[in-house]
């Protein structure tokens, strides 16, 4: 991912709690000195409403309007005073549009956390994460995790820590956004999009955001339920690729990934499988090691385009595979020969699939429901 123009790593709530960053996370972040999240959401830049105008083009005076309204950041409009060249403007968006400021989303979130506990702790004490800024701090994006809300897979392997991705931006789309997250302790990919993405938009009566953090957080548990149980049926259901003509970076490829993150969480598959008889957790796990740490673009977009590919791979396999069949067989037909016969090679690939959708239609149902059951967990 492109860096984020300002990063700050946070650990507990406030200066009340004795907020620590989890040896495993420190290690990975290199951070020493993170501040408390009430801290670091009240250095995030917020905005503020100004009237604007607009110039005749044939008198060059100066009109104003009330039908629009300058959204800026304030602090940056007291330094244009004395410094023109610097920026205070984010948005000029109708009347209708409500600003939705930092505080006004994460303070009601503080009390849900004081009040909220996991293993006989405030989340407030075990909550760490991440804030980043884009487009002069007109957009943000958070993860918020906690140290201990796990899911622990068998054996000696590090858990996954739950949390949530939230953020929200000036500019006229989401105010704020908030969807289920988790990052793999053992090789610190980011898990994204868990859950439904729950929007609150600039328009109108904003509502309570403590209700809606309540809600938000009483389901975090059930979606670590959730992702243990998807994980385990997942490494139940192989792909043998020394039985298909395509290879694992082909295969990703096959899916929407582009050829440099293909190559990525190929490396990473493999590397994790006993030859090359590979598990759909495995694939998985290789899909978001690629996007967590070698994805070039910025969020959103075509990032949750490649997220939603790999996540099917663990959620929805028969559409993965159905994705795969199809593209494949789309290219096999372009290549077919003056007879109309597709080659030996892309019937044996097929066949391949064929078995292998045969293994995921058995349990296909079950995907499906528990699927459902994920992503409605915070609505």
């Amino acid at each position: 991912m492109k860096d984020a123009e300002q990063t700050t790593v946070f650990a507990g709530l406030d200066g009340r709690t004795d907020g620590q960053l989890p040896t495993w996370y420190q290690r990975q972040m290199d951070e020493q000195n993170p501040v408390p999240f009430a801290a670091a959401v009240r250095q995030l830049p917020r905005a503020t409403r100004t009237r604007v105008a607009y110039q005749n083009p044939y008198s060059e005076e100066w009109v104003e309007t009330d039908r629009f309204n300058a959204i800026i950041e304030p602090a940056r409009a007291m330094d244009q005073v004395r410094d023109e060249s610097v920026d205070s403007l984010f948005h000029v968006p109708t009347d209708s549009y409500s600003i939705i400021n930092p505080t006004d989303v994460y303070t009601p979130l503080e009390t849900v956390l004081r009040e909220t506990e996991v293993d006989g702790r405030s989340l407030g004490e075990v909550m760490f994460g991440e804030i980043r800024q884009y487009r002069g701090g007109g957009e943000v994006h958070m993860d918020i995790m906690f140290d201990g809300l796990e899911v622990q897979l068998p054996g000696a392997r590090e858990p996954i820590t739950m949390g949530v991705t939230s953020g929200y931006d000036y500019f006229g789309g989401h105010a704020v956004y908030v969807e289920g997250f988790a990052r793999d302790n053992a090789c610190a990919n980011s898990i994204r999009a868990l859950t439904d993405r729950q929007i609150v938009k600039h328009v109108g009566d904003i509502g309570d955001f403590g209700e809606w953090w309540e809600g938000i957080l009483d389901g975090l548990a059930l979606v670590s339920n959730d992702l243990y149980a998807f994980i385990e049926d997942a490494q139940e259901i192989d792909i043998d690729f020394a039985e298909t003509p395509f290879d694992v970076a082909e295969f990703y490829e096959l899916i929407g990934f582009p050829e440099y993150l293909a190559e990525r969480a190929a490396d990473d598959a493999l590397a994790a499988s006993d030859g090359f008889v590979v598990d759909l957790w495995v694939l998985h796990s290789g899909a978001t090691h690629a996007l967590t740490h070698f994805f070039r673009g910025r969020e959103g977009g075509s990032l949750d385009r490649y997220v939603r590919s790999a996540n099917d791979l663990l959620f929805n396999p028969e559409r993965t595979l159905s994705v795969v069949e199809r593209t494949y067989r789309e290219q096999a037909e372009a290549e077919t020969n003056g007879n109309g016969q597709t080659g030996i090679e892309s019937q044996v690939a097929l066949a391949q699939l064929e078995r292998v959708e045969t293994d995921i239609r058995e349990k296909a149902e079950q995907f499906e429901e528990r699927e459902s059951e994920l992503r409605e967990r915070f609505a």
